[in-house]
């Protein structure tokens, strides 16, 4: 019977210059990328949408289908307003992952207003959107959580998100 393996301890991440235990014991001044994952919130984007009889379900209400095309409306209105032109023309994003959390409805008439940033540093060629709709009073109905990876343009493999790509999308 082969035995268990057994995982390596994994080490504090660091932060800005500190550990989750405290500050750092190194005098070395953060990494470019240390200094990235620090900045964990980008700009927020806003839009509004209306709920369209054809956006409406058996139900009622926003169909879930719509939530999702409205997500990935929002993020790529964000990347064209946002990034750098040379990185519109060299790249583009694909959606590998959707997460998403359902607190409300909306019907026919009404109107929510999204709201999108990039949560925390990249990884590899993958960086994490938030989305939230918030209904007319102002509460969450839809969260969401996707994962975007980044293609070249030209051979349309997937590509390492440099700090330099996300930057613009930096709060200031």
């Amino acid at each position: 019977m082969a035995s268990p393996k057994i995982a390596k301890p994994v080490s504090p991440v660091l932060i800005a210059g500190y550990s989750r235990r405290g500050p750092a014991a190194t005098s070395n001044p953060p990494s470019h990328s240390e200094q990235f994952r620090a900045k964990t919130l980008t700009h927020k984007y806003e839009s509004t949408f209306v709920a369209a009889p054809e956006h409406i379900d058996e139900l009622g209400h926003v169909n879930n289908t719509v939530w999702v095309r409205w997500v990935q409306d929002m993020a790529t209105a964000h990347w064209n307003a946002a990034a750098r032109s040379e990185d519109t023309k060299r790249f583009f994003w694909v959606v590998t992952r959707h997460e998403i959390d359902y607190r409300g409805n909306v019907v026919e008439g009404e109107t929510v207003t999204g709201s999108t940033w990039i949560e925390g540093s990249p990884r590899g060629a993958t960086s994490i959107r938030r989305v939230d709709f918030r209904d007319a009073q102002g509460k969450v109905i839809v969260s969401a959580a996707t994962t975007w990876a980044m293609l070249d343009r030209d051979s349309q493999r997937l590509v390492r998100v440099r700090p330099e790509v996300l930057e613009p999308f930096t709060e200031k």
